[in-house]
């Protein structure tokens, strides 16, 4: 069974950090380009970082400098370290492959407030 599991997720006074995980059932997490994605209520889904397998990273304009996106490919599982978070960060967190056989996880929640 191929599926993915977001977690790490939690409520966070802006400026404060979190760590998000996504760990994958199978391999074609360590083989292909992962990325994490982002939907807040009312908006589209948005690519938040993606990462090759071999480490070029990538980021959205709102993402630079704040966050990195790291892999472990022996563990089929993906990063996201958030910094500096604001409330705009508030949404659910995604990650996919670009298999196109990748599910999407169930998500994991980031509440950026004081």
């Amino acid at each position: 069974q191929v599926q993915l599991v977001e977690s790490g997720g939690g409520l966070v006074q802006p400026g404060g950090s979190l760590r998000l995980s996504c760990a994958g059932s199978g391999n074609f997490v360590s083989i292909y380009t992962m990325g994490w994605y982002r939907q807040a209520p009312g908006k589209e889904r948005e690519l938040v970082a993606s990462i090759t397998r071999d480490g070029r990273t990538n980021y959205a304009d709102s993402a630079k400098g704040r966050f990195t996106i790291s892999r472990d490919n022996a563990k089929n599982t993906v990063y996201l370290q958030m910094n500096s978070l604001k409330p705009e960060d508030t949404a659910v967190y995604y990650c996919k492959s670009s298999w196109y056989g990748s599910p999407w996880g169930q998500g994991t929640q980031v509440t950026v407030s004081s």
